[in-house]
């Protein structure tokens, strides 16, 4: 079978990748020649674990291609998925600006038919806008010619994006008609025999369902740092009350760690989109509002316990930071918690050394967007180049080398004893016993 990826951002190069090591022929088709050069010369724009070793695998086994011409590939394809970015707007809103273009482009130059299915995050509503974009061109061109449109919403997670495509929960496809359903089905095959949940749906459905899940997922992430709050307030003890709940079969752990805020490329646009479509339809949907309100204001959590420590004199102090990207095992950097925290304490005059394992290059690039002067930001070879001198340690983001350092050798290097874990993952009394004035999410 042979399908074509449109966009070769997160989404659609882990996609188009994956299927191709299930057997697939896949093109990948950008705009950015760039891009696409640089994946036939095996550099992959971005850092996912195991995605790079199976890209040049399968373009060496001649089963994925990358080109910037979509119209030399769909003649010869039976599905074209589209994985183009939908950023959200000044309201909220999703933009969908290059998922219509798809559309457009697809119906100025197909030639027989086609199923175009939607990978991006796009709204409920958003498979007639694409269909009735398709269709406009046909109609332009005067031809007729039969092609379905279908949703097959990505549940990846930075950092396990690979292992979560081959071995899914869920696969969500939305389809309105029986020949989108052979096609969808023909396709995840090796997933139904190896029986993953392939769940099939109608389209509006399957929109909503990513909506949300990752409403879902970020509410209960909020709900813990509101939690953790309040437990600094009344001396109870978080990391105890997380486990209490989650052991209620009903709830679960999962994403009931209190930390420093969630961020990416899909709980913060994915909540406001979500709420953005129900005032469009006359709801208030009042519990993601208050989600995202809590999520901005745990961002400034480790800054105002820094402020706190040091009544607020931080001026010509030395801080250090342990982990920039949003979560371990990704140099993603949008909405990242540590990027509000630099901004808010180079506004103060200190001094910041910093080290992440892959992140680094990523967050010089976000902050020269953001318009930051970052000439008292140190990039550190390693985790004690990175506290070297400094008056306090603030770990942002829990990837595993961080987890067992040598506090000796951190003690050492130190000029200060303040540490304060974004991510609630060192035992408080170790800590103290090694000497660390150290606080926590949450206490």
């Amino acid at each position: 079978m042979k399908i074509a990826i449109i966009g070769t951002g997160y989404v659609g190069l882990v996609t188009g990748t994956c299927f191709a090591e299930m057997g697939v022929d896949v093109t990948c088709v950008d705009i950015d020649k760039k891009k696409i050069d640089n994946l036939n010369n095996g550099i992959i724009p971005i850092y996912e674990p195991g995605l790079e070793d199976m890209v040049l695998q399968n373009v060496k086994a001649e089963r994925l291609h990358f080109t910037t011409s979509l119209t030399d590939v769909l003649d010869n394809v039976e599905v074209v998925f589209s994985a183009v970015g939908t950023p959200p707007g000044d309201d909220g809103s999703a933009d969908l600006r290059y998922v219509l273009e798809v559309a457009r482009q697809v119906g100025q130059n197909i030639s027989k038919p086609i199923l175009l299915v939607t990978k991006s995050t796009v709204p409920v509503g958003t498979a007639n806008k694409v269909r009735n974009a398709i269709q406009a061109e046909l109609d332009k061109r005067g031809v007729k010619i039969e092609f379905g449109v279908a949703s097959n919403p990505e549940f990846l997670k930075e950092g396990n994006a690979v292992s979560d495509f081959m071995s899914p929960d869920r696969v969500v496809i939305g389809v309105e008609n029986e020949y989108a359903k052979e096609l969808m089905t023909k396709l995840y095959r090796p997933f139904l025999l190896n029986n993953f949940r392939v769940i099939f749906m109608d389209i509006p459905s399957a929109e909503m369902t990513k909506y949300a899940a990752n409403a879902m997922l970020a509410t209960r992430i909020s709900f813990m740092n509101d939690i953790a709050n309040l437990c600094e307030l009344v001396g109870a003890d978080v990391n105890m009350v997380r486990k209490g709940i989650g052991s209620d079969q009903r709830i679960g752990s999962k994403f009931l760690y209190p930390g420093c805020g969630y961020g990416g490329s899909c709980f913060p646009k994915d909540v406001k989109a979500l709420v953005h479509t129900a005032e469009q339809n006359g709801y208030s949907l009042r519990v993601l509002k208050a989600v995202e309100e809590v999520n901005q204001l745990q961002k400034q959590v480790l800054f105002n316990k820094l402020a706190k420590y040091f009544d607020g004199k931080l001026a010509d102090k030395t801080i250090a930071l342990w982990g920039l990207s949003f979560k371990p095992d990704t140099d993603d950097m949008r909405e990242a918690a540590s990027l509000v925290l630099i901004e808010k304490l180079l506004a103060t005059d200190c001094k910041i050394r910093v080290f992440d394992p892959v992140a680094m290059p990523e967050t010089k690039l976000s902050l020269s967007r953001m318009g930051i002067n970052t000439d008292n930001i140190y990039y550190a070879d390693d985790i004690y180049d990175a506290v070297a001198d400094a008056d306090a340690l603030m770990l942002v983001t829990e990837w595993k080398q961080f987890r067992m350092p040598s506090w000796v050798a951190v003690n050492k290097c130190m000029k200060g004893k303040l540490i304060i874990d974004g991510r609630n993952i060192y035992d408080k009394n170790e800590m103290r016993q090694a000497g660390f004035d150290y606080l926590y999410i949450g206490g």
